[in-house]
């Protein structure tokens, strides 16, 4: 059963949905195409406060900045950016605009807003612009102004779409659709098609009514505080009814016989500012035919989840006439705050361009400071053929004394894991299915640190499997964690799993001494059948394992060091009781392994990469790895964190891994971090995306990687 979208719905009433946000990771994560195919959105809106944010405020461009053109000015820069993601957006909605046979699926491009006043200038904007983007879905974004209806003229006459934008009045907007009319009749008389130039007049409103009533509230009279929030509205009710006169009269008519599409109103700035006011009131009031409305994302969620159609445009327009002709009783000057209103957009608008343009030229210049870092780094890596030498085993990468180099060599198992472990799969598999088919609801591994961190990155990351084990891990000897664990227990339907490289580890052997005691203590019982080892061959556990007849021993390949040994046994036992993929995490680290390989170019090598990043900032004093993570990965943070420290803090020096620690402003850090931030694609973090990029303004290194889902914990594991 298909539960009803309210989104969806609107297209009933003859509304277009407009999503009126672009970026590069809307597009890339399939987001845009979901918003496409299941809420029924129909055309996307840009503005340069949208591209500020989603250029200035992601590393989503970063590669792109870093490969542009030299010597290229930062409007250059943008526009490349701006017309692949408009270009990607045309794409995605152009089997729409050919079904509808161009009444819909556009995407809007803005001339910049420093030629608002500028008619000759805008129109050759627009046509250059129209030009590079391509696309015949695409509609040029020109303000409202009066040179603006010039050149929006012209470029109508050209055969350009175009999306008027930044209206207020009813007087403006009757100009925009004489212009548009004027324009149709000039590409009629040159005999040139009609049929696929169309048009949007974007009327503003949540804005209106933020500059009326800030007027009215002021007002000691009642009737003037029940005027509030309804100027906007009734503005806009006033306009369609004009709209509904020009689009059906003789002049129009005439263009129409001959393929002219009429002119829609678009709803704009439909967010609601007010939170007294509903959330989705100016999608509510203002639904009828022939009509879009642009909605920011949190409109198009809010709606999605309790919007309530009806046909509202044309309701009560008396009302909403004598409501708009009663204003200027109570000391509203409607044309002052309509030119008001156009200035303040402009302005807006036209900080946001220079914003960005800063922002690009700032990024463009960190970018290139970090690539050239970091390429110091991979050029070291090159010249002493380090990948080769390090996939063939090679100890001397580390140390040239020949113990120390017999003991690196007997260490570097882990690379092999991904295909040896592949290999030795199938029995944990079945283990895993008999033991779950026998009514074992959970499995505690007894571990500490390395044979035990894994595991509880896996617990927390995964959501329970019906049927399968529930995960648990004990890494504390402190009285209290042991108590609490053991409160929570089904005894006689626990597998204990005592994970230990050596074999003679302090902790999971008092763990073990400890829970067999309490299964032996139960009448009949025997304990051996609720006990599995994990641990190299020979180990003190090996032996003790058989002698009290342990339910399974996993013997682990004795070159794979504890903290290394995540995607040996240590991790996929676990994991397979727990339901959780293992074969396709593995399948990932293979695949990742085929990435990091020698055949792969040291430059774009990602595992050299992360390596000379976190290698030159070190040497130059940022030796402090600062892990951003979500919440869903944050116990991987203490996995890496193991590994890196442990690793690395040897003889003196070392990288010092920061974890769980939340993000300040770029005054709060000094000159000793470096910052890794990991993501799961499709799971936005704008506050901490934000953070991140004002750190990266002030000249901090960050580097980004993305999880495509948590299997790919796998590959994560190998980097």
């Amino acid at each position: 059963m298909t539960l009803k979208n309210p989104l969806r719905d609107l297209h009933r009433f003859g509304v277009s949905v407009w999503y009126d946000y672009v970026s590069r990771s809307l597009i890339s994560s399939g987001e845009l195409k979901r918003l496409i195919e299941e809420d029924g959105v129909r055309g996307v809106t840009s503005n340069p406060t949208i591209f500020e944010k989603a250029i200035g405020g992601s590393s989503d461009y970063d590669d792109a900045i870093r490969a542009g053109k030299p010597g290229a000015t930062p409007t250059e820069l943008f526009e490349t950016l701006a017309i692949a993601d408009i270009q990607a957006a045309c794409d995605l909605f152009r089997p729409l605009y050919e079904e509808t046979k161009a009444g819909d699926g556009f995407v809007s491009l803005e001339v910049s807003p420093i030629l608002a006043r500028d008619a000759k200038g805008t129109a050759a904007e627009g046509l250059r612009l129209w030009a590079a983007v391509g696309r015949q879905n695409l509609m040029i974004k020109v303000p409202g102004t009066v040179e603006g209806l010039t050149a929006f003229e012209d470029l109508t006459a050209e055969g350009v779409s175009v999306n008027v934008t930044l209206l207020f009045s009813l007087d403006r907007y009757a100009a925009v659709a004489e212009a548009f009319l004027k324009g149709l009749e000039r590409r009629a008389a040159a005999g040139k098609d009609l049929s696929k130039v169309a048009s949007v007049a974007s009327f503003f409103v949540s804005r209106v009514d933020s500059a009326i009533d800030a007027i009215l509230e002021k007002r000691p009279e009642p009737e003037a505080k029940a005027l509030m929030g309804k100027a906007a509205i009734a503005n806009a009710k006033l306009a369609y009814q004009h709209g509904k006169k020009v689009f059906s009269s003789a002049r129009f008519n005439a263009l129409k016989s001959k393929g002219a599409l009429a002119q829609r109103l678009l709803w704009a700035s439909t967010g609601t500012k007010n939170p007294a006011y509903r959330d989705t009131l100016y999608v509510e009031e203002l639904i009828g035919a022939d009509t879009v409305n642009t909605m920011p994302p949190a409109t198009v969620d809010a709606y999605r989840s309790h919007g309530a159609g009806r046909f509202s445009i044309e309701e009560n327009t008396i009302e909403a006439g004598a409501q708009w002709n009663a204003l200027p009783k109570f000391g509203v000057d409607r044309e002052a705050v309509m030119v008001k209103l156009e200035e303040e957009g402009l302005a807006s608008f036209s900080k946001s361009f220079e914003t960005l343009m800063g922002k690009l030229t700032a990024k463009r210049a960190l970018l290139e400071a970090e690539f050239a870092a970091v390429d110091a780094g991979l050029a070291e890596l090159e010249a002493a053929r380090f990948s080769e030498r390090l996939w063939a085993k090679d100890p001397s990468i580390w140390k040239d004394d020949k113990e120390h180099q017999k003991l690196i060599r007997h260490a570097l198992g882990w690379l092999d894991a991904p295909i040896v472990s592949g290999a030795a799969l199938s029995p944990v598999k079945a283990f895993a299915e008999a033991a779950a088919a026998e009514g074992f609801r959970q499995a505690v591994v007894l571990g500490m640190g390395g044979s035990s961190l894994c595991v509880e990155v896996l617990r927390a990351s995964f959501d329970r499997v019906p049927g399968r084990l529930e995960l648990l891990t004990l890494d504390s000897t402190h009285p209290d964690a042991v108590a609490a664990l053991e409160k929570r227990l089904e005894l006689d339907k626990t597998l204990f799993i005592v994970a230990s490289k050596s074999g003679g580890t302090v902790e999971p052997n008092a763990f073990f001494d400890y829970f067999w005691d309490l299964c032996a203590r139960r009448p009949g019982s025997k304990p051996g059948r609720q006990f599995v080892a994990i641990t190299d061959t020979g180990t003190s556990l090996d032996k003790m394992s058989r002698e009290r007849g342990f339910r399974k021993t996993f013997l682990n390949p004795s070159d794979v060091g504890g903290r290394f040994s995540a995607l040996t046994l240590f991790g996929l036992v676990p994991a397979a009781l727990a339901g959780i993929d293992a074969g396709e995490m593995l399948s990932r680290a293979r695949q990742a392994a085929g990435t990091f390989s020698p055949q792969t170019a040291t430059r774009a090598n990602p595992a050299l990469r992360l390596g000379a990043f976190i290698g030159r900032h070190a040497r130059d004093g940022r030796d402090k790895l600062t892990l951003v993570l979500p919440p869903s990965l944050e116990t991987f943070g203490l996995w890496i964190e193991q590994l890196v420290a442990e690793s690395t803090g040897k003889e003196g020096c070392g990288v010092l891994p920061v974890t769980g620690e939340p993000l300040g402003a770029p005054s709060a850090y000094g000159r000793d971090r470096a910052f890794v931030r990991l993501t799961l694609k499709g799971r936005a973090e704008p506050s901490v995306d934000a953070a991140l990029a004002a750190l990266e303004q002030a000249g901090h290194p960050v580097m980004r990687l993305e999880l495509h889902d948590m299997l790919d914990l796998g590959a994560q594991f190998l980097l």
